[in-house]
């Protein structure tokens, strides 16, 4: 699994008030907003294909120390509410990570080495996305962090282990080629991770959606997918 995976991933808000909004997982550093970052990656951008006919909207793209897109999100149907005041069963939503194939490398400092990326990497990213969205704002402020570094802690275990018994088997079309995923589902919605067709890992997440259900295909024009909001 990547190191650099753990960059984006930082799901919750630990001392964030309740109906305050949460930091999503994409705002850490090494996260760049809009449709530019997107157009200056070495790889595709996987998302829905054709069968959704809903919103689309971009999240944001993670890079390595250089500059170099590593990741990034698209995400379908309803924006997630990082707000208290709206309840996880009304939110429904599908978000689609790309992760380029990456062979073990130096890191572009020159300092240390990087891991190869791999669909575990795919699965911590998707893993800790859903965690972004779905922070218990009942919660004591107090009590928040031990929740967070739990089931942070807990999905790269996850993540870890695509074999074990966390995760079952489920094919969905990549490009039109049924392709088998790593897939599980938890109170607060489902993730799974997957290969591509164009050397490039696949993970999702989402709620209030059937992963049953969905395709995942090349973007065509990521400019067709709309920015993100401020």
């Amino acid at each position: 699994m990547e190191t650099t995976s753990r960059v984006e991933p930082q799901a919750a808000p630990g001392g964030t008030p309740a109906g305050e909004e949460a930091p999503a997982a994409q705002d850490a550093p090494g996260a760049r907003r809009g449709v530019d970052g997107y157009l200056t990656a070495d790889f595709p951008w996987y998302g829905l294909d054709e069968a959704f006919t809903g919103a689309r909207w971009l999240m944001r793209v993670g890079t390595a120390a250089d500059g170099t897109v590593e990741h990034g999100s698209t995400g379908h149907g309803e924006v997630p509410s990082w707000k208290g005041d709206q309840g996880l069963e009304v939110q429904r939503f599908a978000v689609v990570v790309t992760v380029a194939g990456r062979p073990v490398r130096h890191s572009g400092d020159g300092t240390g080495v990087l891991e190869a990326t791999s669909v575990s990497t795919a699965a911590w990213l998707a893993g800790s996305g859903l965690l972004s969205c779905t922070w218990p704002t009942e919660m004591e402020r107090a009590l928040r962090q031990d929740w967070l570094d739990q089931q942070t802690a807990l999905s790269w275990e996850l993540a870890d282990d695509l074999g074990g018994s966390g995760w079952s088997r489920l094919t969905l079309p990549v490009d039109g080629v049924p392709t088998e995923f790593h897939y599980r589902e938890s109170e607060y919605g489902w993730v799974l991770a997957g290969p591509a067709q164009e050397g490039v890992h696949i993970g999702a997440y989402g709620r209030g959606m059937s992963a049953y259900g969905l395709g995942f295909s090349v973007v065509k024009d990521i400019a067709g997918y709309a920015p993100p909001a401020d």
